[in-house]
């Protein structure tokens, strides 16, 4: 956990250019909208649309928000603005300690990533992104699955499964693509946008996926299950089954890594560039 003293400081963004989508089953888009971008924080409510659009039938999703069982396969206003909510506080939180990257000309595909050595388990940004707010708009049961359950079990998982790499990979948190604009490639180049930087740093990248239909989309990519931890479950619903989760490492690949002069200037650049970031002070106001 990082904590903040002093003054509050920005954190710099990993350094990764923008690269044009090789379609799945198209040629490749031309378009300046068709190119994955990363997502700033005047950007949030946007990607966050696409978030909860996409998880809307997540059984995680619902897990925080349908803590009645009556009302589970329904979404009420309330719980529709809940979930909303929700997704904005990720969003903001990925943008302000992560990397958030979208494509498409609506932001049809959107990533959440937490880079090597970062997390948002620190106080200012779960003050700055709201998330201290679901304290208050979860039920008192939807609090406990999602503090005390959901995120120290994601924590320990991926602390199980990557041993020693824990603090040294690239944790793919979210992959959101609207159902409009599946099957035109943008989740794939979303995907491959930090996966190969991950080969060149020779780097691990982490998920967990909630939808089984996910499982061989993600090995297509790389990703494979971890034999000794290979599902998180969620178990605090007497009325439903456990809600489960699939643990997926991908390894870098040898092949791709870059040189040790060509990763030294990137590391040098980097610093130069949070030593510089790190003068600056947020401004910008709590969505």
């Amino acid at each position: 956990m990082e904590r903040v003293n002093g003054a509050i400081t920005i954190e710099s963004k990993p350094k990764i250019k923008s690269m044009p989508i090789m379609a799945e089953h198209q040629d490749t888009a031309e378009s300046p909208n068709d190119q994955v971008r990363i997502v700033g924080l005047e950007d949030c409510k946007e990607a966050a649309k696409c978030l909860a659009e996409a998880f809307m039938e997540d059984d995680v999703a619902r897990y925080f928000v349908h803590t009645d069982p009556a009302g589970f396969q329904y979404w009420s206003p309330e719980a529709l603005k809940l979930h909303y909510s929700i997704c904005e506080y990720l969003v903001y939180a990925h943008c302000l300690k992560g990397l958030v990257t979208t494509t498409g000309p609506d932001y049809d595909s959107v990533a959440l990533w937490m880079p090597p050595g970062k997390n948002m388990d620190d106080w200012f940004t779960m003050f700055k992104s709201g998330m201290w707010r679901l304290r208050y708009q979860l039920t008192a049961e939807g609090c406990h699955r999602f503090f005390n359950e959901f995120l120290p079990l994601l924590s320990d998982t991926k602390a199980l499964a990557l041993g020693a790499d824990d603090d040294n990979s690239w944790y793919l948190v979210y992959l959101a693509t609207k159902p409009k604009s599946q099957h035109q490639g943008y989740g794939k180049a979303l995907i491959e946008m930090v996966t190969k930087q991950a080969d060149a740093e020779g780097l691990k990248c982490y998920l967990e996926s909630s939808h089984h239909n996910n499982f061989e989309y993600y090995k297509r990519r790389g990703f494979k299950p971890v034999p000794e931890v290979p599902k998180i479950y969620l178990k605090r619903d007497p009325s439903r089954p456990w809600v489960e989760m699939d643990i997926m490492v991908r390894e870098p690949d040898p092949s791709k890594l870059e040189s040790h002069s060509v990763r030294s200037r990137d590391v040098e650049k980097r610093e130069a560039a949070s030593h510089l970031a790190r003068t600056s002070v947020i401004a910008r106001a709590t969505p």
